[in-house]
């Protein structure tokens, strides 16, 4: 029996994108916690799979030539996993020109300006004094995530998913949608409030988006431990 694929995982949005897949694909895996918040993504093991140190990445002991394979970045992955499993990723050229443009829009932009927008709304203002440095940066992300969402909402005006049937390009924005965090309101997006509901009902979505929660509900219950996290992800720590 080949053993299942390692998921190192945190359970944020990148994070979410790989534990859906895997579970969409019926693929076995073995979740790796690698908790970011205490610096896990430092350490020597994980940065020889993850030479960013950044998560997630997975190992697939069953690689293409039946060795292992290590693979970091999540939209590497997701194209891995999709050819692996045969599901949600065409073969045809066109079909996956069009998975993969939706799939590149969301690695290139919606994830990093969605991101800064959290940075800027949720954590900067616990770590600058004078709050009148961070406004620009609050309203330059929040104004871009906006646009964003209207590119999502346009796309979705006349079809129910990102690039024809549901596919890994789905799967990998669907986690990046975050209003309240984001400083949005998707009423003012429609198509894009309908998409959201329509995958965030998927049994596999459900299952992939709540693994691992109760580990980042227990750093969240700790004031001490929120802090250090802090600390840790945004370049405080002693280098």
């Amino acid at each position: 029996m080949t053993a299942p694929i390692e998921l190192w995982y945190w359970p944020t949005p990148n994070g979410w994108k790989i534990s859906i897949a895997l579970e969409e694909m019926g693929l076995p895996y073995e979740m790796k916690p690698v908790n970011i918040g205490a610096g896990e993504q430092f350490g020597a093991a994980f940065q020889a799979i993850s030479p960013n140190g950044r998560m997630p990445a997975i190992v697939d002991p069953d690689g293409p030539d039946g060795r292992p394979l290590s693979i970091f970045e999540s939209g590497a992955i997701l194209q891995y996993l999709g050819v692996k499993s045969g599901q949600f990723y065409p073969q045809d050229p066109r079909g996956k020109a069009e998975v993969d443009q939706w799939l590149f829009w969301q690695v290139g932009g919606l994830g990093p300006m969605a991101g800064q927008t959290h940075h800027f709304r949720q954590y900067a203002p616990a770590i600058v004094k004078d709050q009148r440095h961070i406004a620009y940066g609050v309203r330059r992300y929040t104004d871009e995530t906006h646009r964003l969402y209207g590119v999502m909402d346009r796309r979705l005006a006349d079809r129910d998913y990102l690039a024809g049937a549901y596919s890994i390009a789905d799967m990998a924005a669907w986690p990046w949608v975050l209003p309240e965090l984001q400083g949005q309101d998707l009423a003012e997006f429609p198509n894009l409030k309908a998409w959201m509901e329509r995958v965030g009902a998927r049994p596999a979505v459900i299952a992939g988006r709540a693994l691992g929660d109760e580990m980042r509900r227990s750093l969240a219950a700790s004031g001490k431990a929120a802090e250090a996290a802090r600390k840790m992800l945004f370049g405080q720590r002693a280098r």
